[in-house]
């Protein structure tokens, strides 16, 4: 993986109790947070004694270079946000440049914990389809922004194995959103996905959530293995 690659963008303890439906009675789970990227929501639930830990290939970098990075993308990204509109729902966040400081502060949260959620053993280098965890090591897994948001990028089987591969180390697993990236239409990947993996015995629930930042974007899928 080269650094170049990757576009950060974190997202705060709030986005995910909302993205998620996060309830309290997750706060005392374990959990993994698969392709976590420079979100704060590990450093945040730490701070509250919670059990969390973050998967992705991004933290094999150093806290200079992700913020170099960071630095690099970010004019990107909120001129991309202010060609693209009117394919966002601008409510609680009214603007680019709003919703910019909020992702760059969860970021800043980020990296000054890198550092130490590395010693700690709170952040992995890992990515899907093959983490390096024990079956049923956690009880909950979450994977944000990832899967089904980059369908042209990764394959049906792909997504598959990456889903295959967190319902075997986690109870449940729970994925947002389920559209494409500033496109707000559901991934082709969903239909042919939930056939196959209900024919192999998983159980697959699509229900809403109180988060609806790209339009359409307000859904989640939950599997586990039944």
């Amino acid at each position: 993986m080269k650094l170049e690659q990757v576009v950060p963008w974190g997202r705060s303890l709030d986005n995910y109790i909302n993205m998620f439906h996060l309830t309290r009675g997750d706060f005392r789970a374990s959990i993994l947070d698969c392709a976590g990227g420079p979100s704060s929501f590990n450093t945040e639930m730490t701070q509250q004694q919670c059990q969390v830990i973050s998967c992705d290939p991004i933290y094999q970098f150093r806290v200079e270079e992700i913020r170099q990075r960071i630095e690099e993308t970010y004019p990107v990204i909120i001129e991309k946000l202010a060609q693209n509109f009117a394919e966002f729902v601008w409510q609680e966040i009214d603007s680019p440049k709003r919703l910019g400081d909020l992702r760059m502060a969860a970021m800043e949260q980020f990296l000054a914990d890198l550092e130490k959620g590395i010693a700690e053993k709170r952040y992995i280098v890992a990515e899907l389809p093959d983490l390096p965890f024990g079956d049923r090591q956690f009880d909950l897994a979450l994977c944000g922004h990832f899967l089904f948001s980059y369908s042209e990028q990764f394959s049906l089987e792909f997504h598959l194995d990456a889903i295959r591969e967190m319902c075997r180390i986690a109870k449940e697993v729970r994925i947002f959103p389920i559209v494409e990236n500033f496109t707000g239409v559901r991934s082709w990947h969903l239909d042919p996905l939930q056939a196959e993996l209900t024919a192999q015995g998983y159980q697959i629930r699509i229900e809403g959530v109180n988060y609806e930042f790209q339009k359409g974007g307000n859904e989640m899928m939950r599997v586990c293995r039944i």
